[in-house]
């Protein structure tokens, strides 16, 4: 990835709330773009929250406080305006020709994100398009978008090398193209799905607000070499990884593009082949941040998305990460308001992942049935995939046929429904 090697940019951040509005949770909002804006290299020269009456439609704000605000930017020397609030094309046309700077919104802070850290072809062409569609609408803009260089990373503001942003027909034509090859991407994908699906070995999702430790569980649980970094939204690709539970089945675990308040609905859409994981899987393993003091607002928020994409039923496992930097009575009682189905750990120093790994193979055969089968010796993988996927409880070896008394997951029984005796 690449690094950013100029001074940081200054940014005055502004945050409007209509009064009667929780004044508190705007200002950690406000708080979050600072850490977004951050993760682009911006730091911030003032954090501003207004509160109105009604939003306007020239400067989201009355025109008084937008000149108040204007004044403040210019005297702090700050180079861009971002909002904490998503903007109109019209209103950020108003505001870059009232003060002569870059003036954004969190919504395009989140496309630069993610543009800046997709690693694989399909996420590259999946933030490609939700970057040109935000733009079509903007192409009259004095800053017309933030990459205009660098293979659509963040750079000057000088002429970019091919004016997509000023060509609205080659936008256009832009965007059918990514759309085709991502349908060809999600035709391979599917293929690559089926065939792993084939193994009839059960899946689970790790979901989670952005920088909660995903990818650091992963890593702990597995082994496996993935990106880990103290950042939002440090990676954005799809990653699928085995682990063993302690019976010897073993559990197949995909990470997720993190959740985060307000994210831009194109993008959830645009991330449909992380989330897909989330809808296809068995259950979820919900990964919070215990040392963050907005945990509860954060699982909330996590639950919220889960809803929206129909998959607020499945079954969840609860993992309070981070403990290790917290105390343990909250840790507590944060464990009793979530139930047996909880756990609380740290992935940094590895306390508490054996309790997650007894968590996690009794959520796989939770109400699976004990079933007797009777393999034939011609079919004795049928009988190494009962026992990879599934927990075996007795095995008989006689004349023509192995004995087995186990549970198996659905979709290893399918194979095996044909020898299951009552």
């Amino acid at each position: 990835m690449e690094e950013y090697e100029k001074p940081a940019d200054k940014a005055t951040l502004v945050g409007v709330t209509l009064k009667g509005e929780d004044r508190g949770r705007s200002q950690r909002l406000l708080d979050e773009l600072e850490r977004l804006a951050a993760s682009l290299g911006f730091t911030a020269a003032e954090k501003i929250l207004v509160s109105v009456d009604e939003l306007k439609p020239r400067y989201l704000l009355g025109s008084g406080k937008a000149e108040e605000i204007a004044a403040r930017a210019a005297e702090a020397e700050a180079e861009y305006i971002i909002f904490d609030n998503e903007l109109s094309p019209s209103q950020q046309r108003n505001w870059e020709t009232m003060t002569g700077l870059c003036v954004i919104d969190r919504h395009e802070v989140i496309l630069e994100i993610f543009a800046a850290r997709a690693q694989t072809r399909e996420a590259a062409l999946q933030v490609g398009l939700a970057r040109m569609e935000y733009s079509l609408p903007r192409l009259t803009r004095a800053w017309t978008h933030l990459s205009r260089q660098r293979g659509g990373m963040r750079g000057t503001r000088d002429k970019g090398e091919t004016q997509l942003e000023t060509d609205r027909r080659v936008v256009l034509k832009k965007i059918a193209g990514m759309k085709k090859e991502l349908e060809q991407v999600k035709v391979h994908r599917t293929v690559m799905r089926s065939r792993r699906d084939s193994r009839a070995v059960p899946t689970a999702a790790l979901v989670g607000y952005t920088n909660a430790g995903k990818s650091s569980l992963m890593k702990a649980l597995t082994g496996s070499d993935v990106l880990i970094e103290d950042k939002l939204f440090a990676t954005l690709d799809p990653a699928t990884r085995q682990m063993a539970l302690p019976g010897g089945a073993v559990l197949l675990l995909h990470d997720t593009v993190g959740f985060i308040r307000n994210l831009p609905h194109d993008l959830v859409e645009a991330f449909s082949s992380t989330l897909e994981e989330v809808v296809l899987s068995d259950f979820l393993i919900l990964v919070l941040d215990a040392s963050d003091p907005e945990v509860s607002e954060h699982r909330t928020t996590c639950r919220e998305v889960l809803a929206g994409l129909g998959v607020g039923d499945k079954p969840v496992v609860t993992v309070l990460n981070k403990t290790d930097r917290m105390e343990d009575p909250r840790i507590t009682a944060f464990l009793n308001a979530e139930g047996d189905h909880a756990v609380s750990l740290s992935a940094r120093t590895g306390e508490g992942l054996s309790e997650l790994t007894a968590l996690l193979e009794t959520t796989v055969f939770d109400g699976v049935p004990v079933r007797e089968f009777h393999i034939p010796h011609s079919r004795l993988d049928l009988a190494s995939l009962a026992r990879r996927t599934g927990r075996v409880i007795t095995e008989n070896y006689e004349d023509s046929i192995l004995r087995m008394t186990a549970q198996v997951p659905a979709a290893c029984f399918a194979h095996l429904k044909e020898f299951v005796r009552s």
